[in-house]
């Protein structure tokens, strides 16, 4: 399957959380989205890896991703090293993204710059053909995406880039809900955590709504470039 947009996760909801609402908006405009994410997130307070594993299917339901796939790398121990550089690269290659989007350069969690860079490096070195890579006994082909975004998580960073997604902040979060053992809900036994408080929710569409005021929309996302970008004409800014 070749993708148009690839987003990649250090932990199952990284993606919703920051950009969930431009990968539900872009596959209802015809485009194939995927998301893949590193780790199964087995280390988080609440829930658990197999719990984890059905919210991100149900969440992948709720975007209408065209592929989602988990790669079980270890959570808040994965490195940038050569063995988790060619897992990441071997998706690359089979899914042929033209855009992939991935964690922010820093961020609360260590996972995330460590998944900003893992990815970073695995995007440039894919489009390398001396590194040789199979994927279920098939050899692959060089691929090298023609953009490399970064959102925004938790800390705060001033996008170089706003999507606007008033149309599907619904979407956006039901995305997030899907993951009903890591957010606030009152029926839940389990420790309160940086995440599972109502006014973090609260705090996500604030975010939205301070991006989406900048270009005169109501919602929006932000992303970060990892290069310089040129455009053909100045009219593809209309």
């Amino acid at each position: 399957m070749k993708l148009d947009i690839l987003a990649f996760g250090a932990h199952p909801d990284d993606v919703e959380l920051a950009c969930s609402g431009t990968l539900a908006k872009h596959q209802a405009a015809g485009l194939k989205t995927g998301v893949v994410d590193l780790t199964r997130g087995e280390l988080g307070t609440r829930g658990s890896a197999e719990l984890r594993d059905q919210e991100s299917a149900d969440a992948a339901k709720v975007m209408g991703l065209s592929f989602r796939k988990n790669l079980g790398l270890k959570d808040g121990f994965f490195l940038n090293d050569e063995y988790h550089r060619l897992r990441v690269i071997e998706m690359i290659r089979m899914l042929q993204p033209e855009i992939v989007i991935t964690n922010a350069p820093s961020d609360r969690h260590p996972d995330h710059g460590r998944g900003h860079q893992l990815v970073n490096d695995s995007c440039f070195l894919s489009g390398l053909r001396k590194i040789e890579t199979t994927y279920e006994g098939l050899k692959q082909e060089p691929w090298r995406p023609r953009q490399v975004l970064h959102y925004i998580q938790d800390r705060y960073f001033k996008p170089d880039i706003v999507v606007d997604i008033s149309d599907f902040f619904e979407v956006r979060m039901q995305s997030i809900l899907a993951y009903k053992s890591q957010f606030h809900n009152p029926e839940s036994g389990e420790p309160d955590t940086y995440i599972s408080k109502p006014e973090f929710l609260d705090s996500l569409k604030t975010r939205q709504a301070e991006w989406g005021r900048l270009i005169g929309v109501q919602y929006a996302e932000g992303f970060l470039f990892s290069r310089i970008t040129g455009i053909n004409t100045l009219t593809a800014l209309i």
